[in-house]
């Protein structure tokens, strides 16, 4: 061969593999220009379809519902706007459902059964649980008495034995149990002088954020502090968890947010353990005095900080890392590789109408083995209060909200936001995915069950010249596939930026078996207890060397 056709091709060969080993930074997809309503409540449904509302008296929306759904409001008038919807996500429909309490500012989660129990809200929702069964044709039922007190701004987290812990809401401090049954205990009002003790001014503590730990306790942060909580005896576990660096307040109105990050639940030749570590994440926020000074013109810089806590540890300490960007308001979640994405947000301000600035357009991505930091692509679209993230079924992320104003406001600096776009992380065009191509048991798990997950992988898109010519090692090691692992997400509840029942694990593989060049069996095992895993609906992906397959939808009970 000339040496100027060896030239041109070594460079030609260079090329394939510069180009096939490129990180990328994610990518944005306009979904749709408008769904009706701003989403300042997303849930995604098993059925994947996506609930999403804002409040009801924000006046007219921009959708309607059926003439005979329409409400008749306290002064007389007919209200036809729906202030809720259900969007399609295989086909984009939207359809208007009917809400008549209060929503502005609740929380919720799934039920064990896919049912969506939503609670709380101001004025006629105070007191209100609503519940939602993922169905065709079905809407909300609500009972306005489903609370024993008012909660607005609470945390609500799926417990062990399938029921709900609702945690706090302005000038509540205690906690209950939804759904209501014939227990005594149901219908108790359970005082947790933790949130009294951590209010300041300006009630920095609301939207605690709540984590169940793998003891089957409960973790609650509130501004700075924190502690573990025993619900079953009322009493607290631990608190000695030390108080966050920084002087930066990370619940609303000084918006943070918070995640627990992977459950690792075992590894090939690894052991599995029946309360494994758990570790706490929280990012952003701003100082303590930023909702006021906001109010009052000024918008003091949002924090860069970082902390992460074992709240397992014996000596627990906290770890600052810094994020690129400040950020107030932003909405972190797990994806299905086990990073953490950041996204949402403002650089200013404090959450509140009016009181954000310098929207945050780029997302970032935070790999927690590495404590890496990479800046992703920017929006457009500008996301601030009252705006919503969740994962979707095929890995991406989809976002909707924003409005920062008292109504449908369209002309404000920051006006209303209807759309809903979708962010591609950058695995998603890593090459191309493992794809399942059958399980057992299909749907339905216990606990401590072996599972068996058939699936095909490329290689991870790796060039046939990239390995004829550099005999880049392979992922295979003694008939084995190195660099996979089975995960499970439960699908989160998101509001002010805070996912509640956000979940996941990494679950314990005993072997990856080859049946073909690129045909592969992995035996692993559901998680062991209700106190890893709540039961209840479950993403199930497949990562093969950092890209996840397409989700899988599993029960477990």
């Amino acid at each position: 061969m000339e040496a100027k056709y060896v030239i041109v091709f070594s460079a030609l060969l260079f090329s394939l593999i510069i180009v096939g080993e490129t990180a990328t930074t994610g990518n944005w997809e306009l979904l749709k220009e408008s769904i009706g309503i701003s989403a300042m409540h997303t849930q995604l449904l098993p059925n994947d379809r996506v609930v999403m509302f804002d409040r009801t008296d924000f006046g007219q929306s921009k959708i309607s519902l059926p003439e005979e759904k329409c409400r008749k409001l306290a002064d007389g008038r007919i209200d036809c706007s729906a202030h809720s919807v259900e969007l399609n996500l295989l086909n984009q429909d939207v359809r208007p459902l009917t809400v008549l309490t209060d929503t502005w500012c609740s929380s919720g989660a799934l039920a064990p059964d896919g049912m969506l129990i939503q609670s709380g809200g101001s004025n006629t929702g105070e007191r209100a649980v609503r519940t939602f069964q993922p169905c065709a044709d079905c809407d909300w039922m609500e009972n306005q008495k489903g609370l024993v007190v008012p909660r607005w701004y609470a945390s609500n987290q799926i417990l062990p034995n399938g029921k709900f812990i609702v945690v706090g809401g302005r000038g509540q401090f205690s906690y209950e149990f939804i759904p209501k049954s014939s227990l005594p205990s149901d219908f108790k009002v359970f005082a947790l002088p933790f949130l009294r003790e951590t209010r300041d001014a300006v009630e920095n503590n609301l939207y605690p954020f709540t984590h169940l730990s793998t003891d089957g306790n409960l973790f609650i942060f509130a501004n700075t502090k924190s502690i573990l909580f025993d619900y079953i005896n009322n009493r607290v576990v631990r608190n000695d968890y030390p108080v966050m660096p920084g002087g930066v307040s990370r619940n609303y109105p000084s918006t943070g947010s918070s995640v627990l990050l992977p459950l690792k639940l075992g590894s090939i030749h690894g052991t599995s353990s029946a309360a494994p570590d758990a570790e706490v994440f929280i990012c952003g926020g701003a100082p303590p005095t930023s909702y006021i000074t906001a109010i009052k013109g000024t918008f003091l810089p949002a924090a860069k900080s970082c902390g992460r806590l074992m709240i397992t540890a014996e000596q627990p300490q906290w770890v600052m890392e810094e994020m690129p960007i400040e950020r107030v308001m932003g909405d972190m979640l797990l994806l299905p590789t086990g990073d953490v994405l950041i996204i949402n947000g403002a650089k200013k301000g404090a959450a509140g109408w009016y009181l954000g600035r310098e929207p945050v357009l780029n997302p970032v991505l935070y790999q927690p083995e590495s404590s890496k930091y990479e800046i992703m692509e920017p929006s457009k679209i500008p996301r601030m209060y009252h705006s919503t993230a969740v994962l979707i079924t095929d890995g991406r992320v989809l976002v909707g909200g924003s409005n920062p104003n008292k109504n449908y406001n369209f002309t404000e600096q920051f006006p209303t936001e209807l759309s809903v776009e979708v962010f591609s992380p950058p695995y998603l065009s890593s090459g191309p995915r493992p794809q399942i191509s059958w399980a057992k048991p299909e749907t339905e798990l216990s606990y401590k069950q072996p599972i068996s997950i058939g699936f095909t992988t490329k290689k991870n898109g790796e060039s046939p010249l990239f390995d004829k010519f550099f005999k880049k090692k392979s992922h295979q090691r003694n008939g084995e596939l190195e660099n996979v692992s089975v995960t499970l997400v439960a699908p989160s509840f998101n509001t002010h930026s805070f996912s509640m029942n956000q979940r996941m694990m990494v679950l314990e593989i005993n072997q990856v078996r080859q049946l073909s060049s690129r045909t592969y069996v992995i035996d692993c095992f559901s998680p062991p207890t209700p106190n890893i895993a709540p039961p209840g609906y479950y993403l199930l992906f497949v990562v093969h060397s950092g890209i996840p397959s397409l989700g899988r939808w599993v029960h477990i009970s």
